[in-house]
């Protein structure tokens, strides 16, 4: 026993030894979402914690793969030193205010994350040759990944079980966050652990020759490969479909043919060391047809893409598609006509692909949506003759779809902080509000903005509950007769109240059949949600137009000894993209708080 407890700490201390820093970033992103956790009614501090924690989790995935291409190279602390400033750049290239956080920081977080998880993949496999010691170590990885995932799960579980035994069998009574906290130690700076007693020695270790997993070659050549022949098949019945009725594709055929393909690829790197043995025959049929079966795979590809490019123009999430379909095209090309054709090429291609959108100038994913949909603004508004002098004409009759058009442009150019550009095209009191509007937490404040602007609007949808319903109080004022106390909460935090002693939580962040609800909390015992008497407050008004204006819009209900009254200035219901349910945005609600 004594001599197993060395060997285990020997392993231990030999991982702190040989990972510092991918340690150390696990650890501080442990601590990061625990302080997150501790200060989720402290707005500002929650948002600096996220940035930091992001940060973390990059650098977890970052410093491995220095160490690892260190121990190829050399070079340990300049690359450690490197990755350092890097993290400590991308922190600040963050926004600093949650407000100014907008969906394209989160492409930019998501795609460095993608990056840096690339380049463990194939960063101290540079040089030629050494075609199946990078095999070997990719696979080694991929296995140690899923035993990770198992021995995290179990420890984590066990764990948590272990507490709650304790503290139920000797009432300690122990505070919830214990629990939460457990879990993200656990999860976090854990599962880095134990990946990394898993990889031993590194590089040396990961890429030596070793037995193909037999659970592996059973998974592709018995459930993977069989499901991408079905799935081809349907894709090509698909496409015949297309060719008979002379009809353009529908735009999410892009995700399927990109799923077949990169799952395809996979696979065929899962097969990799098993083309020269006697596997089963369509495993051999499948590693050298699949990049021919691609090829008409990718014509549908870029019709489906360039019919929505070419009607809506460029947004990030096309330009990820367009950019995801020429990489597929460049690996196609490339395992096509060269003989030589290194595996490696398909990593090390992807990350080119995706640092070009990040950080190429004029050619960029950001640079590209927002040049395309100025230009495709500007274009509706000349198409409509609705520029005069270079300004918007609202006095026209326009079509409430037009609007609809026209507003999303601007919702999403606001997003991208093109204040000076909208701005030009306004004159007014509309300038005026729209400038004033740029402050606000949400752009679709913007939109509701632009949207009212137009005097002359013509109802051209379908009757029924219109897409967007946006109820607007007449007035500024509100009456607090008879209320004893009053604050303002967003729709997008949580807020915590103090009233003698009493604690008011106030939740917006909670869920209600699968949509957003609002709820508040007395002395975390007793709970009133007013999603239900909110839905009635659009139901009451739907079929009246996209715009319903009255004195006050406003639920309230008792909650223990108080009555509570929630006052909307505006509050807006959209349909989510699958019509099956609702989004509802609200900004500065006036809570009115009284004891019964």
């Amino acid at each position: 026993m004594k001599t197993k407890f060395h060997e285990i700490s020997g392993k231990a201390q030999d991982v702190i030894l040989r990972y510092p820093m991918v340690l150390l970033m696990a650890l501080l992103s442990s601590i990061g979402a625990i302080c997150i956790l501790d200060s989720k009614y402290d707005h500002d501090f929650v948002f600096t914690y996220a940035k930091f924690t992001i940060c973390c989790c990059l650098g977890i995935s970052l410093m491995f793969a220095l160490k690892i291409l260190s121990q190829r190279i050399g070079k340990r602390l300049l690359l450690e030193l490197l990755g350092t400033a890097f993290l400590i750049g991308f922190y600040f290239v963050l926004p600093e205010k949650e407000r100014d956080f907008t969906e394209v920081n989160g492409f930019i977080i998501a795609i460095t994350l993608l990056l840096s998880h690339l380049l463990v993949s194939f960063a101290a496999f540079l040089k030629k040759n050494k075609e199946l010691n990078f095999w070997q170590y990719n696979k080694n990885l991929f296995v140690n990944i899923f035993l990770t995932a198992v021995f995290t799960g179990v420890l984590t579980g066990g764990v948590e079980l272990a507490i709650l035994a304790v503290d139920k069998l000797f009432d300690f009574n122990f505070n919830d966050k214990l629990y939460a906290d457990t879990f993200y130690v656990l999860a976090i700076f854990g599962s880095c652990f134990i990946f990394l007693l898993f990889n031993e020695t590194g590089l040396d270790y990961l890429e030596k020759d070793g037995t193909y997993p037999v659970i592996l070659k059973f998974f592709t050549q018995f459930v993977l490969i069989p499901l991408l022949f079905i799935y081809l098949i349907i894709l090509y019945i698909y496409s015949f479909k297309i060719v008979i009725n002379w009809e353009l594709p529908r735009g999410w055929v892009s995700y399927l043919v990109l799923a077949y393909s990169i799952v395809g690829i996979l696979a065929l790197l899962l097969v990799y060391p098993l083309k020269e043995e006697k596997a089963k025959s369509w495993v051999k049929v499948f590693s050298k047809l699949f990049y021919y079966t691609i090829i008409p795979l990718i014509v549908l590809l870029f019709t489906a893409i360039f019919t929505r490019i070419l009607e809506y123009g460029y947004t990030e999430p096309r330009y990820f598609v367009l950019l995801l379909a020429l990489w597929l095209l460049s690996v196609v090309v490339y395992f096509v006509f060269n003989k030589k054709a290194s595996i490696k090429f398909i990593p090390v291609s992807l990350f080119i692909f995706g640092a070009f959108s990040l950080i190429f100038p004029y050619l960029n994913a950001f640079s590209v949506a927002k040049r395309s949909q100025k230009n495709e603004l500007v274009k509706l508004l000349e198409d409509n003759r609705l520029l005069v002098n270079n300004k918007i004409d609202f006095q026209q009759k326009v079509s409430d779809t037009l609007v609809t058009e026209i507003s999303n442009k601007f919702e999403f150019l606001a997003e991208r902080k093109e204040k000076e550009f909208l701005l030009n095209l306004v004159k007014g009191k509309t300038r005026d509000l729209l400038a004033g509007n740029f402050q606000q937490r949400y752009p679709w404040v913007i939109s509701n903005t632009l949207r009212e602007a137009f005097t002359k609007v013509q109802k051209t949808s379908s009757t029924g509950s219109t897409e967007r319903l946006i109820l607007e109080s007449e007035t500024n004022l509100t009456n607090i007769q008879g209320y004893q106390y009053l604050t303002r909460f967003n729709g997008y935090n949580q807020e915590s109240v103090n009233i003698n002693g009493d604690t008011l939580r106030i939740n917006t962040q909670a869920e209600t059949n699968n949509q957003r609800a609002t709820k508040i909390t007395l002395n975390s015992k007793q709970t009133i949600d007013f999603s239900q008497a909110i839905t009635r407050l659009f139901e009451n008004n739907d079929n009246k137009g996209e715009i319903v204006k009255q004195k006050e819009f406003s639920v309230e209900s008792d909650l223990g000894k108080y009555h509570l009254k929630i006052v909307f200035p505006i509050i807006t219901r959209d349909k989510t993209l699958d019509h099956k349910k609702y989004n509802i945005y609200y900004d500065n609600a006036i809570l009115l708080i009284k004891e019964k």
